[in-house]
């Protein structure tokens, strides 16, 4: 029996799947000095985080977005503090990562388990900050995105309106 929650996972899967078949294309993005290409074949958050279908059904590839990592500065510690197949939650924390210029605690951005960090960052973390959208990214995850997870372009309104704050803060970064 397949409930509506199901049905429209598996929508939003297949969706991204077939975006992913269709186009490697990237979302060119600039605002100030910033400046990156965002892959259309991933969901995003508000907390900059990008969710990516593997070839899996309910499995996701998740990273931190180009913004985050120019945030952080390179990586040089993480760690995972949560086991393989634990339930996790949206907003639970996962692990932790250290930057040259600061230090954060890792979220689950889905609600389903943990299916581990990514052994080329563990090896070496600098990966996360060099090639954030191939190689550098954090862990895999089963389930359902947060409800809040949008599209590409959706990301760049957010984007748009964090470094427009950031800006009318002082931080020259942006």
């Amino acid at each position: 029996m397949t409930n509506e929650n199901d049905i429209t996972l598996q929508s939003r899967y297949q969706q991204l799947r077939a975006a992913a078949a269709e186009s490697s294309g990237n979302f060119p993005y600039k605002r100030a000095v910033f400046r990156t290409r965002l892959p259309h074949h991933r969901l995003y958050t508000a907390s900059h985080y990008w969710l990516e279908p593997t070839e899996e059904m309910d499995t996701w590839r998740i990273g931190l977005t180009r913004f985050a990592t120019r945030m952080l500065g390179e990586m040089v510690e993480l760690d995972f503090e949560t086991e393989l197949q634990t339930h996790i939650e949206v907003g639970k924390i996962v692990g932790w990562m250290e930057g040259f210029k600061a230090t954060t605690d890792l979220y689950a951005v889905l609600e389903g388990s943990f299916e581990g960090g990514n052994p080329d960052i563990e090896e070496d973390p600098a990966r996360v900050h060099a090639d954030s959208y191939g190689r550098g990214w954090l862990y895999l995850a089963k389930g359902e995105p947060e409800p809040d997870a949008m599209s590409v372009e959706d990301y760049a309104k957010v984007l748009d309106a964090t470094i427009d704050k950031m800006l009318g803060e002082g931080y020259a970064e942006a």
